[in-house]
């Protein structure tokens, strides 16, 4: 059986600089019926598990490293066995919500996953955090994006560790440089495709963050 994507939305809170919002996050899981990698851990272990049904999980891939991307990494390691990934750059906004903990292993900019057959290639995107990461999956014309790119526009950069000029040359550089008919998995928020984001960049440049 080929790859497919799974999803789920789990709610909960994000906080950072003193402040506290309430979020949805998306929970995308891709893999066959045998194995699977996770993208992100957000608020609720069982809710990840339930999307998981059973599979062996061989990695849980960190987009980046804000406490409602990673709260429960650590739980949802222990539970499926697998290691969170995460950019090393990313490790100062780990240590926020995990002090005493470390992530099971790194990303690196060009790195390869395989799971279930399918390629995914690291992309290091820095800007909305340090060590962001998104991952093209260019056999299922897929990239997910955490929150470094959004339908309408980029995430945000107005917070301690981010940077509106990096983030908007990690969007120019890295992800509106793929094949316009790419479907962009968000962490938050619906899903949209490089085609319809492109010609807005110089629309987000002159807004700013």
């Amino acid at each position: 059986m080929s790859a497919r994507i799974d999803h789920a939305v789990t709610s909960g809170t994000f906080s950072l600089d003193g402040q506290t919002f309430d979020v949805d996050n998306n929970v995308w899981v891709l893999g066959d019926d045998a194995e699977c990698v996770v993208f992100d851990a957000p608020h609720d272990v069982k809710a990840i598990t339930d999307v998981i049904a059973g599979r062996r999980v061989l990695a849980i891939l960190a987009t980046h490293a804000h406490d409602d991307h990673v709260r429960v990494a650590p739980d949802l390691s222990e539970a499926t066995g697998a290691p969170v990934l995460l950019h090393p750059a990313d490790l100062p906004v780990w240590r926020l919500t995990h002090p005493d903990r470390e992530p099971g292993g790194t990303l690196s900019d060009g790195q390869v996953i395989e799971v279930a057959g399918t390629r995914l290639e690291v992309l290091h995107t820095p800007g909305h955090a340090p060590g962001a990461c998104c991952f093209h999956a260019p056999d299922l014309g897929v990239v997910f994006t955490g929150d470094t790119l959004f339908q309408g526009g980029p995430g945000a950069t107005g917070r301690s560790f981010s940077d509106f000029g990096v983030i908007i040359d990690s969007i120019r550089d890295r992800l509106l440089v793929l094949p316009p008919e790419t479907v962009v998995h968000t962490g938050h928020g619906d899903s949209t495709t490089i085609g319809a984001e492109l010609p807005h960049l110089d629309e987000w440049i002159r807004r700013g963050h």
